[in-house]
């Protein structure tokens, strides 16, 4: 799917979950303005909530390679030459990398976006094995446990954490 230059779904309908996705994140954009000061900021080719629309697009559609995503984009959305260069367009998403995290969370707040949620527990460990017997703080709270993946004992809690199909943390205990 993603090594084809032109996709194989409906243009009008990539285009209409653009839209869709362009207009959350104009919303969302707003609340966040103060955290994306920068140089230059008039002189830009593309505003920062179309980049940001075109990121979360591309992770929505399951496209995992930058330069796949960007022949994609340039191929099927921007063919008039309007959308930055691959290394520019990667750039500006990783100086935005705030930002997405924030909108793609509260994506993850409305409930709408995940098919099902998987929980994991892994090992918090505290202090190592060798200083087990000197430490005294979390004597009453923490337990001893076996961490089996590492094949190694620990002193400390167990975090159990939900986690989206999205990759995004939901809830822990």
């Amino acid at each position: 799917m993603q090594g084809h230059f032109h996709f194989p779904a409906d243009r009008a309908k990539i285009q209409k979950q653009y839209a869709a996705i362009f207009f959350f994140v104009s919303a969302q954009l707003s609340l966040i303005q103060t955290h994306l000061q920068r140089r230059n900021r008039h002189s830009v080719k593309q505003e920062d909530s179309v980049i940001i629309a075109i990121h979360i697009l591309g992770k929505l559609l399951g496209f995992s390679s930058e330069r796949a995503w960007h022949r994609f984009v340039t191929g099927n959305l921007f063919t008039n030459g309007q959308f930055l260069e691959r290394s520019r367009s990667n750039r500006r998403c990783r100086a935005l990398h705030f930002a997405i995290k924030w909108i793609r969370h509260e994506l993850a707040k409305r409930g709408h976006h995940h098919a099902y949620v998987v929980v994991d527990s892994l090992p918090l460990p505290l202090c190592h094995a060798a200083r087990r017997h000197r430490v005294k703080r979390f004597q009453g709270i923490a337990d001893i446990g076996y961490g089996a993946s590492k094949k190694q004992w620990y002193d400390g809690w167990k975090l159990h954490l939900q986690v989206t199909d999205q990759g995004l943390p939901w809830d822990m205990w």
